[in-house]
């Protein structure tokens, strides 16, 4: 076995989440879609701590803490969805095995006490905490978490996240009641990451399921600080507070029960209907603010809030390498350097966040900041200049032609901040003489066409910590149904971003991708563009909602101060 020190030295500096197919996001605004879409690096001086209010304030039981979300989930059975904003309001309801310090992102004991693993990566040992019950009553054991993995990983669950998460997980079992073993297929480096969420790997009654049936994804038991109450369709889906809990995650200052008596999701996908919930106080808290509407809560007393950088490209172009234009790197180049990034940013999101250049955020492990240097920027002569070489000649209308074949693409995207974005790199395009038809679809159809194939462009965003993200939008074995849209089949990368998600020691790893960057910069599959900030606005009389960079807010040492 490996020396807990040794351990504590490899894993502590990781700064991975949940890697799955429900990673890909849509327009700024979070779609359901989007995965942990409170992540990200918090970018004011709010602590990145749960702060127990202010320092002369005191939290105090009762009241109920109202949050504003945009998209309901279609069910809270956290094996049988894909949607992030069930596993956002699922993990109220669960615990994860670790957890993760959110000024040092150390891993640190949670259900488990501690752990080990084994030389060569594969065998990892958990002692799992007593003490711990499910919501109806029975106790969480090792057996309770191996059931619960093993479940996701059953085919006939069709787990789309959970399963997905432990996809490297060859066996698990469970020889007491304190240990908990996983059999790896080869070491993976995003494990601990994947363990320390509490929504879509906490432990599941397997009880709790047999007895609802069908019912159980909208009526969950989990072992968290939160019961499920009940769920008023298209209206909310409220928790009361899980009066016997006694083992918060150590990141918290409260380490008993919730301070609120309720917890209470409403449903408000316009965005000035949630504004206007806001300032009249029917929610406490407004998620997902839009950039153009923060700036009358900055400096307003009676709100806060609580902005973060996402932890992932919040707006880029994926090139179909499926049609023969983009087989050519010049054309791809070209591209890249005709579309004005700093532009469309101040455009679309009020320049709220960072232009991007490469396929990682800065607020991601692993990202290199060589990449401004190295990045491909906006030089319009340029541009022409690479799609000269590739053979296409201007032709009387003023379009590239090759061929007696006019540069002609579709740009897929969808209405909101996107539309905006896509006509603005229409205008870009056209400057330089390629015609472009944007083609707006809904989000799933969107989806649906980019993995079909059937496409020219597609803008595209994603939300997750870790950079394995790569592997599923860029390895060759996700062209023809994961999330690799520009089918890009390539050795090199494919060799590459194996070794990234398998390299354990975190300066190794980063090393893997600063190269795998260059690498893709380089061949230009991808135009980045932006990775925005997110906001969310806190209003008084509610208390003590902290941030964390990786799971975003928090609200266990939150309280109503009434």
């Amino acid at each position: 076995m490996v020396p807990k020190a040794h351990l504590k030295k490899l894993f502590s500096t990781a700064t991975m989440v949940s890697l799955s197919l429900s990673l890909i996001a849509g327009c700024s605004t979070p779609p359901a879609s989007t995965p942990a879409s409170e992540s990200g690096t918090p970018t004011t001086s709010t602590s990145t701590e749960a702060p127990a209010a202010t320092a002369n304030l005191q939290p105090k039981k009762g009241g109920t803490i109202t949050i504003g979300i945009a998209n309901e989930p279609d069910q809270l059975d956290i094996h049988k969805t894909g949607m992030a904003v069930a596993n956002q309001i699922a993990g109220n309801l669960g615990a994860s095995l670790v957890t993760q310090d959110p000024d040092t992102l150390e891993f640190k004991p949670y259900l488990a006490e501690s752990w080990e693993v084994s030389e060569d990566g594969k065998t990892w040992t958990f002692k799992i905490r007593t003490g711990v019950k499910f919501h109806d009553g029975t106790d969480m054991t090792a057996k309770s978490i191996a059931e619960t993995y093993q479940r996701a990983l059953d085919p006939a669950t069709a787990a789309k996240v959970a399963g997905s998460n432990l996809s490297e997980v060859e066996s698990v079992e469970a020889p007491d009641d304190t240990t908990l073993v996983l059999h790896l297929k080869q070491p993976f480096a995003p494990l601990l990451q994947f363990l320390s969420d509490p929504g879509w790997l906490q432990p599941l009654s397997l009880q709790a399921i047999a007895q609802a049936g069908d019912k159980y994804g909208r009526q969950p038991v989990g072992v968290g600080p939160w019961k499920f109450e009940k769920w008023e369709n298209g209206q909310s889906i409220s928790f009361t507070r899980n009066e016997e809990f006694a083992w918060a995650d150590p990141i918290f200052q409260n380490q008993g029960a919730p301070y609120a008596d309720r917890l209470v999701y409403r449903f408000i996908s316009e965005n000035q209907t949630l504004l206007a919930a806001l300032d009249s106080g029917s929610i406490d808290i407004a998620r997902g603010v839009v950039a153009k509407d923060v700036a009358k809560y900055r400096d307003n007393p009676q709100f806060e809030v609580k902005e973060m950088l996402r932890n992932g490209l919040g707006l880029f172009v994926m090139l179909n390498t499926r049609r023969p234009a983009f087989q050519e790197i010049e054309v791809r180049q070209a591209l890249n350097k005709a579309i004005n990034k700093e532009a469309i940013m101040k455009a679309v999101i009020q320049g709220e966040g960072v232009v991007s250049y490469g396929p990682l955020p800065p607020s991601l492990f692993g990202y290199d900041e060589g990449v401004m240097d190295y990045g491909l920027k906006y030089q319009v002569e340029e541009a022409k200049a690479l799609l000269e070489k590739a053979g296409y000649t201007k032709n009387a209308q003023g379009l590239y032609e090759k061929g007696g074949k006019p540069l002609k693409l579709d740009l897929l995207t969808q209405t909101g901040t996107w539309a905006q974005a896509s006509q603005l790199i229409q205008a870009m395009l056209k400057d330089i003489g390629v015609e472009v038809n944007i083609v707006t679809l809904e989000w799933g159809a969107l989806v649906d066409t980019a993995t079909k194939g059937s496409f020219d462009m597609t803008l595209m965003g994603y939300t997750l910590n870790d950079p394995d993200v790569l592997y599923l939008f860029l390895h060759s074995s996700q062209a023809d149904n994961g999330l690799n849209f520009s089918y890009v089949k390539d050795a090199k990368m494919d060799e590459l971003l194996v070794k990234g998600r398998t390299t354990v020691d975190s300066a190794a790893r980063k090393d893997v991708y600063k190269e795998i960057q260059k690498y893709v910069v380089d061949q230009a599959w991808w135009v980045p563009i932006y990775t925005e900030k997110q906001f969310n606005v806190v209003r008084k009389p509610v208390e003590g909602v902290g941030i964390h960079p990786l799971r975003g807010l928090m609200y266990h040492d939150s309280w109503v101060n009434q």
